[in-house]
């Protein structure tokens, strides 16, 4: 079975080839490449991922524009069957702004923009994002945001501990996101949304290997069902 996925370009998406990249050298097959402004999505897709960059230039809120594009209306109707759906750093906002995750993406605490390699412990190892890895393990993947500081109120929060929807966790200190939440899931856990990048740490030359596990748990699971 050929895994069919789709990678979307926002004006401003600067990482879009590098979850091209990432997703082709796991999967063995080349993306679809969507535009924001098309209507509608390739037929057939098992996966769909929203990659970071600045989109509108983070003008109103980091991805709220992005949210409003044509081409959202289809991820949500897509999210909402079930497929799929990965948002890595400005992906991880557009997501929150259309509504498929809970949450907002704030400034940074200190306001600074983090460009670094950070520790992560992974909290869930249930999803199909995360099966590849195991439960409590630490990984080590780099983040480069400004608005990265994860907020939901305490209900919100308390909720999603207790679904298990936390993926991952800052091991230290990063940004002041709330309980150091690096990445959510949806109830259906299909949706996921994180601010480190994992498309930047598949390969040795890229001075490690931990986010593959990611995509390697994605195909594994689609292509096997």
């Amino acid at each position: 079975m050929t895994f069919r996925s789709a990678v979307i370009t926002f004006p401003g998406s600067n990482c879009d080839r590098d979850m091209a990249d990432a997703l082709e050298k796991v999967s063995g097959t080349a993306p679809h490449r969507v535009w924001h402004g098309d209507a509608d999505l390739p037929d057939g897709l098992d996966f769909i991922a929203l990659p970071g960059g600045f989109s509108y230039g983070d003008y109103l809120r980091s991805g709220a524009m992005a949210a409003r594009s044509p081409v959202m209306q289809a991820v949500i109707a897509a999210a909402n069957r079930g497929v799929p759906v990965l948002g890595v750093c400005n992906g991880f906002q557009v997501l929150t702004e259309s509504g498929l995750l809970p949450g907002a993406l704030l400034r940074n605490a200190g306001m600074n923009f983090v460009c670094r390699e950070v520790k992560l412990t992974v909290e869930n190892s249930q999803s199909l994002f995360t099966a590849g890895y195991a439960a409590g393990q630490q990984i080590t993947i780099p983040v480069a945001h400004h608005d990265g500081n994860y907020f939901a109120d305490e209900a919100t929060l308390d909720r999603l501990e207790g679904e298990g929807r936390v993926a991952f966790r800052y091991a230290e200190p990063v940004n002041g996101s709330a309980r150091q939440i690096a990445g959510v899931l949806n109830a259906a856990g299909n949706v996921l949304g994180m601010m480190p990048h994992p498309e930047r740490m598949i390969e040795a030359e890229q001075g490690g290997t931990d986010g593959r596990a990611l995509f390697e748990s994605a195909v594994k699971a689609l292509v096997s069902a």
